[in-house]
């Protein structure tokens, strides 16, 4: 665990996907509203974060096997781009 008080965006936007999972610990939480106390930029973030979960959980989406199929094999795509 980092002592440090201030984040970076990429770890402001990790302890935020890891609070919406409720994986994230009470000093994690606290330095993510620190950070989020002075960037509009990370705000956004978790608006749209907590937007999105908030729908997922509403309506699940249900897909079928190649619907599922052709999501997994675009998502690997770009992560292959993505991590080039």
């Amino acid at each position: 665990m980092s002592n440090k008080i201030f984040l970076s965006c990429d770890e402001a936007n990790h302890t935020c996907d890891k609070t919406q999972y409720k994986e994230a610990s009470l000093w994690e939480k606290i330095k993510l509203n620190i950070h989020l106390a002075y960037c509009a930029a990370c705000r956004k973030y978790t608006k749209n974060n907590t937007k999105l979960t908030k729908l997922v959980k509403q309506k699940p989406v249900k897909l079928d096997t190649k619907e599922k199929s052709k999501l997994q094999s675009t998502f690997e795509k770009e992560l292959a781009n993505h991590n080039n």
